[in-house]
């Protein structure tokens, strides 16, 4: 199983952070609560002196709940509760991670994990199916985007954290779970039983249309760029070089290392910036820019396919490509998750904070928090809006950041000129009469079509040119 913020967006783990054990700040604000020696809960100082009080009262808080509570419970177990709370109460995307759950996460961006092979989000007190992932026991028995987890062996997910039911997916390969999922336009539970399995990612799928080179990337772990470049290579032993142009989908792509998006950036770019980050202190701002002659494709016509799935590092890319005029972004407007988190692994071996520490910005100056990357080209999935149970975007989450430090949330790049004529004859919408999109069969995928056709034209129009 693996938790979808984890991979929202990273940076590199920080290790060797000058910061105060935990241990040694309740030892030193919370002592007189806690039964810690006097000599050792010092006064913070009248300037803290408000901090102090509310620490104070944490310490009356976990010593009534240590006392007075129906069952026993550990200080552990109350500490890493609020820690969790300390965290998850910022934004959505901060928490803590105990030692187990930050294993995972380290594993996670290697490529392999553990469990179903499903990529969740919580939805109003329920697990929500981001998606499943390809050749895994989830894919395999049928689980879809947008399924709602209801139930897990029989018993309901309500009262459980994301974290909680997670850890509950998991397990020793060969074990067995049951799932009991709500689909939408289906009145009866649906129940499947799956077996766990060791999961290894496939995060790069390739296909040949044609001459039309075709690149879905699933997310942004360590082997997002090198996996991009393979299949790049793939694509063109296959057509024996003759491509005229390619598509990136990024569709339901829930984001993942920053480094990784801008190096997947950068195989596409041959100048210009990537991305830049600010974040509360000037000195930790830092800008990425792309590297002259990097263009792995040769500067081929490129379209990229977003949807409202595609979010945080997957923007990254959408935005960069969109505002070097490298790429033209075609679907629907996508997740807008324009914070950056940074993993801090704490002393002792108690596990890691994920803490938002930064708002990114595209090489316009624009921040796409809670507003999402625009298509250059709009085109829906299907001809009627799907019902949603739950959030479809950044702005539909508690407790988002706000957008703020970057242009004008109306300005951005200035309106492209450069959009082949083609492009006011691809309808936004299915027509009448459009097969329902089945994974398995590519031209019933909407999008998908009309990107073709989108990057064909483009090479046409490039080829005419050139003669």
């Amino acid at each position: 199983m693996k938790l979808r913020k984890s991979l929202l967006l990273g940076t590199a783990f920080l290790a060797g952070v000058a910061a105060l054990p935990a241990s040694g700040l309740i030892t030193r604000a919370l002592g007189p609560s806690l039964g810690i020696p006097p000599a050792l809960a010092q006064d913070a100082g009248a300037g803290n002196a408000d901090t102090y009080r509310l620490l104070s009262l944490f310490g009356d808080v976990f010593e009534r709940v240590k006392a007075d509570y129906v069952d026993p419970v550990s200080s552990k177990t109350l500490v890493y509760n609020a820690l969790n709370g300390m965290l998850s109460g910022l934004d959505p995307h901060s928490d803590y991670m105990d030692p187990n759950q930050y294993n995972d996460m380290q594993v996670q961006t290697r490529g392999a994990f553990g469990g179903l092979g499903l990529e969740v989000t919580e939805d109003q007190g329920f697990i929500k199916v981001v998606t499943p992932i390809d050749g895994t026991p989830a894919s395999k028995a049928g689980i879809k985007p947008g399924d709602l987890i209801v139930a897990l062996d029989g018993k309901t997910v309500e009262g459980l954290s994301l974290n909680d039911a997670v850890n509950r997916m998991r397990g020793a390969p060969g074990s067995q779970i049951t799932l009991t999922i709500k689909r939408e336009n289906v009145n009866n539970p649906i129940v499947v039983t799956l077996t766990r399995e060791v999961i290894h990612v496939q995060i790069v799928h390739q296909n040949l249309f044609g001459n039309v080179g075709y690149i879905r990337l699933a997310e942004f772990d360590e082997t997002a760029s090198s996996g991009i470049r393979k299949a790049v290579e793939s694509l063109r032993d296959q057509a024996h070089g003759h491509i005229s142009g390619y598509i990136l989908d990024l569709r339901n792509n829930p984001g993942g290392l920053l480094d990784q998006a801008v190096a997947v950036a950068n195989d596409f770019m041959t100048q210009g910036e990537i991305v830049s980050t600010r974040g509360r202190h000037a000195d930790d701002d830092q800008r990425w820019d792309a590297t002259p002659g990097q263009d792995i494709i040769g500067q081929a016509p490129l379209v990229v396919l977003v949807n409202d799935g595609t979010a945080s590092a997957a923007e990254i890319v959408s935005g960069a490509l969109q505002d070097n005029r490298r790429a033209i972004i075609l679907g629907t407007r996508t997740f807008g998750k324009g914070s950056v988190q940074t993993v801090i692994p704490l002393p002792g071996d108690n596990g890691a904070i994920r803490l938002t520490t930064a708002r990114y910005y595209t090489p316009s100056g624009r921040s796409i928090q809670g507003l999402g990357i625009m298509p250059d080209v709009k085109v829906d999935e299907t001809a009627t809006a799907e019902p949603s149970f739950g959030p479809e975007h950044e702005s539909d989450l508690n407790n988002t950041l706000s957008n703020t430090g970057g242009v004008p949330a109306t300005a951005g790049p200035p309106p492209r000129t450069d959009l082949p004529p083609i492009v006011k004859e691809i309808p936004s919408k299915p027509p009448a009469g459009w097969p329902a999109y089945d994974p398995d069969k590519p031209s019933t995928d909407f999008q998908l079509q009309q990107a073709l056709k989108l990057v064909q034209a483009i090479a046409a129009q490039n080829t005419a040119t050139t003669r």
